[in-house]
């Protein structure tokens, strides 16, 4: 195991079971869905993980970890607010068509289908949100898109 040692400056999320992270813990080798972090610069990252029943913090490629400045404005104010309003949904990938979701607390996630990558445009602009009636949908946050869509299918 590779052990990187990092300054935790915000927690999502695992709090409950660990205050404080010092050090995160990644397979040596990507063979080994290791991952490797840009070390020296002081590079910001998103990091997900799993804390281990000894405390540590395990990462590996199956986690999203992304470069903090590299994230859309609409993640990182969901990081702060949206994304915990979701709590009680599921995302349903959708690797092929035909997809749906099952039940009411569920948001189809098409990233996949679309541009054959699990984190695009929907990842980037849009979370998942449990509504005050129970049922859960798509949030777009940020700002208006730039341009207008018309649909096309109208005369």
């Amino acid at each position: 195991m590779i052990r990187y040692e990092i300054k935790q400056i915000k927690m999502f999320k695992g709090f409950e079971k660990l205050k404080d992270v010092q050090y995160v813990y990644t397979p040596f080798d990507s063979s080994l869905c290791g991952v490797k972090l840009e070390a020296n610069n002081k590079k910001q990252y998103l990091l997900t993980g799993q804390i281990l029943s000894d405390g540590k913090v395990l990462i590996h490629l199956c986690n999203y970890i992304e470069p903090w400045d590299d994230l859309s404005l609409s993640q990182k104010k969901s990081l702060n607010q949206r994304y915990q309003m979701g709590c009680g949904c599921k995302i349903t990938t959708c690797y092929m068509v035909p997809c749906s979701i099952t039940a009411p607390n569920e948001c189809l996630w098409t990233d996949w289908l679309m541009e054959r990558r699990l984190y695009g445009h929907q990842a980037k602009h849009y979370a998942c949100i449990k509504r005050s009636d129970g049922t859960c949908s798509w949030y777009r946050g940020g700002p208006p898109p730039e341009k207008e869509f018309i649909d096309i299918s109208e005369p």
